[in-house]
C-alpha cells in the first residue's frame, strides 16, 4: 500500500502539510488540498501536482497506527504536529513516533554502509542538529534513543542549520557517517520534522518512504514509551564553529582582498534577519569576524515561538522589515534566512527585495560569469522572462518538475550525462550549486552574493548587487486563487489528479478559449507530469501542467500553474 501523499495545488510555494486524523481522534471525511491559480502578464507560469513517490506493497495495511506514521512523510522530509495549539490538528509527531523513525534511519544507514563496504560495520556515527523550536528538546531524546537502538553512536550538535548537518558528514575532524536535522522550516512553532543526510547528500522521497514504512511497523508492534536509558549517551560537539570558519575561508579566498585579506568585508554594512531561527550565527561568526558592520540586524536570538514573523524569505513581513532596516541604515545588503537556513533571500542597497525569480536571476548572473554557457535548472513555475534573462547571457535554461529535490536531482543527472550544470534553483528559494556538493544551502548562496558584491566594489562599481538583474522583466500582475478539495486522506491523491485531469480536458477540448498546454525546456508536459527526454528518467513524483494564454489579442501572455 502506498503512503498517503501530501496534497496541495499551488503556484508560488508548497503549502503546509494538510490535516490528517490521529489514531486518537474519530475518522474525518474531509481533506483539504490547496489549489492556487496564478495569472501573470508578460510571464508564463506553470501548473503542477506534487506528491510523494509511491511504493506498492502486496498487503493491505489497515492499522491506523501504522498509517499515521506513514503520513508523517512529506516528500524527502518527515513533518508533523509536535505541540498542541493548532485548531483542528492533533499532535502526531510524538516521541514514540520519532524514536521509531530514527531507529529505522539508523538501521538504513548501517545496511547501506555494509553494502558499500562488503562487510559488517561498527561504530557508525550519526549527528543531530535542530532549530530552536520548543519541541526540539523532547524529540531530540527520542532521536537519540532510536539511533542507539539501531546501534549507532550519536553526536549532539545542538542548535544548528540544515546545511551544517550535511557538511558535518564531510568536514574533518567530524566527517560523520550520517546526520539528522530536526526542523519544520518556516512552518508554525507547533510543527517539527526531520531531514536526513549521508555523505552523498539528502535522502530521496522513496528512501524516506522506505524508512517511514519500517518505522510504522516498529511503532505498531511496540506501542511503547520512548527509551530513556541509552547505552551510549550522545556526545556534544561544536560543529557550527567549524562550519562558520568554512564559510569565512571561502569568502576570504574568493575575494582575495589586496589590502586586508582576513577582513574583506571592512567598509560594508550588512543586515541579517534571522527570524529567530538558526541563522544568527552568520552575523557574529561569519560577517563580524570578516570585518562587516552588522548594526541594525534583526531577530538574531533563537526563539522557537517565532514571535516577530515567519522565518521565511518569501514572507512579506520578513522582507518588508529587512527592507526598512537596509534603507534606515543605508546598508549595502540585507539578508533574510528561513528557520534552518537552507533558503535565503536578499535586499539590495536600494531596498529592492530579491527572492523568487529575481533571486534565481541574480544567482544565474553570478554563476554565468564564472561558468559561461552553463545549464541552469529551475522548477517549471519560473517565468519566460527568466528564461530570456538566462539565454541572453549565454546560459541554457532547463525547466523541470516542481520540488527542490527534483530540481537538484535533475542537475546531478545532467552533470552525470556530460551536460555542465552549475546552478539548480526553485522559486521557493531552495538553491544548490555543483561547487557546493549540490547542497541547498541558503548561507552558501548568500556567500556567493557577498563575494560578488565585494568584487564589484573592488572593480570601482557602486551600483550594488541589484544592478545585475536590472534588465529582468517583471510580470505586470500576479494573482493566486485557492480551492479546497474534500476527500478522505487515503483518496486525496486520486481526487486531486481528477481535478487536474479535468482542467487538462477543458483545455484540450477548447472549453477554455485561448488556453494551450505549454512546453518547458528539455522536458515536456504529457499525461499529467513532466517526462524526461533522456533514456533514464527519474521516478515521477510531480504531476503538473503548464499552460499559457494570449491576452487582449496581443503578444501579452498569462500563465497558470496547478500542482499537488
Amino acid at each position: 500500500m502506498a503512503s498517503t501523499p501530501t496534497s496541495s495545488i499551488s503556484l508560488q510555494s508548497n503549502a503546509p502539510r494538510s490535516c490528517f486524523p490521529s489514531s486518537s481522534s474519530p475518522p474525518t471525511n474531509s481533506f483539504q488540498a490547496n489549489l492556487k491559480f496564478s495569472f501573470s502578464l508578460h510571464s508564463t507560469k506553470v501548473a503542477r501536482i506534487r506528491s510523494s513517490s509511491t511504493t506498492n506493497y502486496n498487503e493491505v495495511v489497515i492499522d491506523e497506527e501504522m498509517d499515521r506514521i506513514r503520513r508523517l512523510q512529506n516528500g524527502s522530509d518527515v513533518r508533523g504536529v509536535a505541540l498542541e495549539g493548532e485548531k483542528g490538528r492533533t499532535v502526531d509527531l510524538t516521541p514514540p513516533a520519532v524514536e521509531a523513525i530514527a531507529e529505522s534511519f539508523g538501521e538504513w544507514v548501517i545496511r547501506r554502509l555494509e553494502k558499500e563496504r562488503g562487510r559488517v560495520v561498527e561504530d557508525v556515527r550519526v549527528s543531530l542538529g535542530r532549530d530552536p523550536r520548543e519541541s526540539g528538546a523532547s524529540l531530540s531524546v527520542a532521536v537519540f534513543a532510536g539511533l542507539a537502538r539501531a546501534g549507532c553512536m550519536v553526536f549532539d550538535m545542538g542548535l544548528a542549520t540544515t546545511p551544517a548537518c550535511f557538511m558535518s558528514t564531510l568536514l574533518p575532524p567530524f566527517a560523520f557517517d550520517a546526520s539528522i536535522m530536526m526542523t519544520a522550516s518556516h512552518l508554525p512553532y507547533t510543527r517539527n520534522g526531520l531531514k536526513f543526510f549521508t555523505k552523498r547528500g539528502g535522502l530521496t522521497s522513496p528512501e524516506v518512504e522506505e524508512i517511514c514504512d519500517k518505522a510504522a511497523r516498529k511503532f505498531a508492534n511496540r506501542l511503547a514509551k520512548v527509551s530513556t536509558m541509552l547505552n551510549t549517551p550522545p556526545k556534544k560537539v561544536d560543529f557550527m564553529s567549524t562550519y562558520a570558519k568554512h564559510l569565512r575561508d571561502i569568502i576570504k579566498e574568493k575575494v582575495n582582498h589586496p589590502l586586508h585579506y582576513d577582513t574583506p568585508l571592512e567598509g560594508f554594512q550588512i543586515i541579517v534577519n534571522a527570524g529567530n531561527g538558526s541563522g544568527g550565527f552568520f552575523t557574529w561568526d561569519v560577517l563580524d569576524k570578516l570585518g562587516a558592520d552588522t548594526f541594525g540586524s534583526l531577530h538574531l536570538n533563537p526563539d522557537g515561538m517565532f514571535p516577530n514573523h515567519i522565518p521565511n524569505p518569501g514572507d512579506k513581513t520578513a522582507m518588508a522589515l529587512t527592507r526598512t532596516a537596509v534603507l534606515e541604515n543605508s546598508a549595502d545588503l540585507g539578508i533574510v534566512f528561513d528557520t534552518d537556513v537552507d533558503r535565503s533571500g536578499v535586499v539590495d542597497n536600494k531596498g529592492n527585495p530579491i527572492n523568487g525569480d529575481k533571486l534565481i536571476a541574480l544567482m544565474s548572473a553570478i554563476v554565468l560569469k564564472e561558468h559561461p554557457g552553463t545549464t541552469i535548472v529551475t522548477d517549471a513555475r519560473t517565468s519566460m522572462a527568466l528564461s530570456r534573462f538566462i539565454t541572453d547571457r549565454g546560459g541554457q535554461h532547463c525547466l523541470y518538475r516542481v520540488g527542490y529535490r527534483n530540481v537538484i536531482d535533475k542537475g546531478v543527472q545532467l552533470n552525470r550525462d556530460g551536460i555542465e550544470t552549475h546552478l539548480m534553483m526553485e522559486t521557493s528559494g531552495h538553491g544548490a550549486l555543483k561547487e557546493n556538493h549540490f547542497l541547498d544551502d541558503g548561507a552558501y548562496m548568500v556567500v556567493k552574493i557577498i563575494i560578488e558584491m565585494v568584487r564589484m566594489k573592488l572593480d570601482g562599481s557602486d551600483a550594488g548587487i541589484g544592478s545585475l538583474i536590472r534588465d529582468l522583466e517583471e510580470p505586470l500582475e500576479s494573482v493566486e486563487l485557492r480551492m479546497n478539495i474534500i476527500s478522505e486522506p487515503r483518496d486525496a491523491k486520486a481526487r486531486a489528479i481528477e481535478a487536474i485531469e479535468k482542467f487538462r480536458s477543458c483545455i484540450e477540448e477548447g472549453k477554455l478559449e485561448g488556453w494551450e498546454l505549454d512546453s518547458c525546456g528539455d522536458c515536456w508536459v504529457s499525461d499529467g507530469c513532466l517526462v524526461d527526454t533522456n533514456d533514464t528518467p527519474a521516478a515521477v513524483d510531480a504531476y503538473m501542467y503548464r499552460c499559457s494564454k494570449n491576452q487582449y489579442e496581443s503578444s501579452q501572455s498569462s500563465g497558470i500553474c496547478m500542482y499537488i
